[in-house]
């Protein structure tokens, strides 16, 4: 039945009186007057030709670097431009996987295709569909592991701030505990285990950059019988060791280096694969692999009914969606690079952040603090307050690495930085010092 909206006072006022309220504010009067927003201050609307211009008038405001040395979790690599051109044709654009979802084999044909790579680049049993972003996916891995008997999640002090606080809304809401595994010279240590703690969740590379012993924090997961979660760089997996050869459990981690452009933020994609042991706690949609009646090749949904996931309480995840447009994308992407492809990227992300980091120490002042190996992001103490650096790299064009505080900036280095790029950077540095 068409839902009706009415489109006059009168319709109002006979619609208000059916329900038995006289007008707008009996309506509401159940609403407590501290938490009533008011009257809505909208301005009156503008036409086509006012709206453009306001719209472009906005838009100069923005500031488009071209010389980018910032990551801590959002990157810029370079995306083939086949990737956007087939990505956003109109035909996957506007397509959604609907509620009979084998009708849409085309698009279910796409995620199975981005399951496979995602499991063949993390070497992991099964992965699904994508879920919301980096952070969901380390908070639903989280749920994954959880047992009855024990209540706490040790979570590296070197995982992503952000990726840390929406762990910890997942964890506060089924009363879990968090314990910090500190970092000693940028790498993860493990004084004491506790018998409570069912997993281990730590950042391949880390949040600092360095590389962790994966391996090793993976068997220490596993001979205090808790499960191993990594949260992995997509791109460092053609170059690190991967989750599966590491021992992982779960592997989950943030997709926006795979094809998606920067973007002011989003939106982005969290991959999550896992061992076949755990493949039935695995949230989100999964598409397999099959036959019709008439032997041809088939995909459906499958392993979990779409259903449970509205069951409230009761089950075991709310994530009944998936980021289907980014993980296509993401496909295509891993298509166009090919495994040659990655591992250069991955290779010319690492040479250029070490070349990054050998001529910031030329400069007085600057210091390389852990003394680790890294992938493409490092620390350094800086001579001058950080947002300074920010700021008078700016007006050059340049965007500087993060702010750790006042003295530490965290400096990263894509396949883009290429050497004219840091020699720039290097004289602008000189100029500000």
């Amino acid at each position: 039945m068409a839902s009706y909206i009415p489109k006059t006072p009168q319709e109002r006022a006979d619609m208000l009186k059916a329900l038995g309220f006289d007008d707008m504010e009996a309506l509401f009067a159940h609403i407590p007057n501290n938490l009533r927003a008011g009257a809505l201050e909208i301005p009156a609307g503008l036409n086509e030709a006012d709206s453009e211009a306001a719209v472009e008038e906005l838009a100069a405001q923005n500031r488009v670097f071209t010389d980018i040395f910032l990551g801590a979790g959002a990157y810029d690599h370079y995306i083939p431009p086949v990737v956007s051109q087939l990505s956003e044709r109109e035909e996957f654009v506007t397509a959604y996987t609907p509620y009979q979802a084998e009708l849409s084999q085309g698009i279910l044909q796409s995620i199975f295709e981005y399951q496979t790579m995602i499991c063949s680049l993390l070497d992991m049993d099964v992965a699904n569909a994508s879920v919301y972003d980096g952070g969901t996916a380390a908070g639903e891995a989280v749920l994954m592991c959880a047992e009855r008997k024990k209540n706490t999640v040790l979570v590296s002090d070197g995982l992503n701030p952000q990726m840390l606080d929406v762990v910890k809304t997942y964890c506060n809401s089924y009363g879990f505990c968090i314990k910090s595994a500190h970092l000693q010279d940028g790498k993860t240590v493990v004084d004491a285990w506790d018998d409570d703690v069912f997993a281990l969740l730590f950042a391949q590379p880390n949040f600092l950059g360095q590389i962790e012993d994966a391996e090793a924090l993976c068997a220490l997961a596993h001979k205090n019988g808790a499960k191993a979660i990594m949260s992995v760089h997509p791109i460092a997996m053609a170059m690190l060791q991967t989750p599966g050869e590491a021992g992982a459990d779960i592997a989950v981690g943030e997709g926006q280096p795979l094809g998606m452009p920067l973007s002011f933020g989003g939106p982005y994609l969290g991959f999550m694969a896992a061992t076949s042991a755990m493949m039935r706690k695995l949230p989100g949609r999964i598409v397999g692999q099959t036959e019709d009646a008439s032997g041809k090749t088939a995909y459906v949904l499958t392993l979990q009914a779409r259903e449970q996931h509205i069951k409230r309480e009761r089950a075991s995840s709310s994530i009944c969606s998936n980021q289907a447009q980014c993980a296509l994308k993401a496909g295509m992407y891993l298509a166009a690079m090919g495994p040659q492809g990655l591992l250069e990227t991955a290779e010319n992300c690492y040479y250029n952040a070490h070349y990054l980091a050998k001529r910031l120490e030329e400069l007085a002042g600057f210091e390389v603090l852990c003394t680790g190996e890294y992938f493409m992001e490092f620390v350094t103490k800086c001579p001058v307050p950080t947002k300074k650096i920010v700021s008078e790299l700016a007006k050059r064009g340049i965007l500087a690495g993060y702010p750790l505080d006042e003295e530490d900036m965290l400096w990263c280095a894509t396949e883009k930085c290429t050497k004219p790029k840091i020699d720039r950077l290097i004289e602008a540095l000189e100029e500000l010092l």
